[in-house]
């Protein structure tokens, strides 16, 4: 590992911890040159699919994509952005089990929706107005009013 301080190429490890549910390891370093100590973190490297998009383009899977999407959505809202990690986390995962090579944006997006819907309303709201790319008020209303009654039947 090489140094972010000074470039030295040899360190010793000073402390090892499991994080993020037992999905990757922390470990805080000590150069042994300079003697700065910087933090590290070693995780499996899962392959997950190519996000099939409603254009049919394909690209990969990007998890900042979709964390900036709920940061946008969820501005001024009372939630976190480790809440918005753990949604990240989640799809990953939900992907990652389906074990195929491809996946429609739509699935995603569909996620999205459940997750935010019970986490915060009005960034529901945020979230369908951008990804169901409403065409008029008429079509926004109508979504809104789904939402509600599905919201009340539960």
């Amino acid at each position: 590992m090489k140094c972010p301080y000074c470039g030295h190429k040899s360190d010793k490890v000073v402390d090892s911890r499991e994080s993020k549910d037992g999905e990757a390891i922390r470990r805080r370093r000590e150069c042994l040159k300079c003697t700065k100590r910087y933090t590290t973190y070693e995780q499996i490297e899962h392959s997950l699919p190519m996000v099939v998009k409603k254009d049919n383009r394909r690209e990969p899977f990007d998890r900042k994509k979709i964390l900036n999407g709920l940061i946008k959505a969820c501005e001024k809202r009372p939630v976190s952005v480790e809440q918005l990690e753990e949604v990240v986390d989640d799809i990953e995962k939900q992907l990652y089990s389906k074990m195929e090579k491809e996946v429609p944006s739509t699935v995603i997006g569909n996620i999205i929706m459940e997750k935010l819907a019970l986490m915060d309303e009005v960034a529901y709201v945020r979230f369908a107005s951008v990804y169901r790319q409403f065409k008029d008020i008429n079509a926004f209303t109508k979504e809104l009013k789904k939402f509600l009654t599905e919201k009340n039947d539960k």
